[in-house]
């Protein structure tokens, strides 16, 4: 599955989800909180870019986020579940770090949503597509609420052994 068919899947699954009954609860669920971000990943976005071996990997993220409110509809907190795909290298590559991070195009910054993927985490191969799922990560509140306010200001990339700063990098969108 390619980057561009794993994007409108995931649009699609997200768009089925939201379907449903078309009278309005009277209090907020799951579903119609639920909020999805995704990213096109390429190593040219990184900083520097990528211009050994791993130059060619290009991926894509969605991160379904779920938030919880509180009677008045302030953010209590949050989780996230990671879809990840990553093409074009060798599955004996060694991923190290996969996250979320503050930062504009062109910048960088510290890792403030891990997704826990590391060393030792295996990826599931299809040719040369790795692909994981991570579930029910912690988001901080105020990491949330930015994310919510300005997806663009943060980014997500994937970190292998070769390339330890990322090797594939895309800045956020919310698409739901």
């Amino acid at each position: 599955m390619n980057v561009r068919t794993f994007l409108l899947v995931g649009a699609c699954a997200v768009g089925l989800a939201a379907c449903g009954s078309d009278s309005t609860p009277s209090s907020p669920t799951a579903a119609n909180n639920t909020m999805v971000f995704t990213a096109e990943m390429l190593p040219s976005n990184e900083v520097p870019a990528i211009g050994n071996a791993e130059s060619v990997a290009h991926g894509a993220v969605q991160i379904t986020v779920t938030p919880t409110r509180d009677a008045t509809g302030a953010l209590t907190s949050g989780t996230a579940n990671f879809e990840i795909q990553l093409e074009g290298l060798p599955n004996t590559t060694t991923f190290v770090g996969a996250h979320i991070h503050p930062g504009l195009v062109g910048s960088n910054g510290p890792v403030i949503v891990n997704t826990t993927l590391s060393s030792g985490t295996p990826a599931t191969f299809v040719g040369s597509t790795a692909t994981w799922r991570f579930t029910n990560i912690n988001v901080p509140v105020a990491t949330l609420q930015q994310m919510i306010d300005n997806p663009a200001s943060f980014y997500f990339n994937v970190h292998t052994f070769t390339n330890p700063g990322g090797v594939a990098r895309g800045q956020l969108r919310r698409t739901l």
